[in-house]
């Protein structure tokens, strides 16, 4: 699977992990020199707190389009520190 945004594969793996729909990339598949921490946090009631990365590709920022688990509850151990996407990055074969 890639995940492509800006017309650059910025993650690339063909051990993702799909859940709700979404493909989740091992960390060590994406491509760091597109992202930049970011001080956004959400909560899932069943996966944990996720942590959010802004990507840049070609001198455009896509604030928070990438999201991972740095701890997850037991429920979501499977995800922990993957990686999904969101905000117009497609996911391909």
């Amino acid at each position: 699977m890639k995940a492509i945004w800006n017309d650059e594969i910025i993650a690339e793996s063909n051990e993702t992990v799909v859940v709700e729909g979404n493909h989740y990339f091992p960390h060590d598949s994406i491509k760091k020199e597109y992202y930049k921490e970011s001080s956004t946090h959400s909560n899932c009631p069943w996966k944990g707190v996720a942590s959010y990365y802004t990507v840049e590709v070609n001198g455009s920022e896509n604030p928070d389009a990438a999201w991972y688990y740095p701890e997850t509850s037991e429920l979501a151990k499977g995800i922990k520190n993957y990686v999904a996407f969101w905000k117009g990055v497609k996911i391909e074969d």
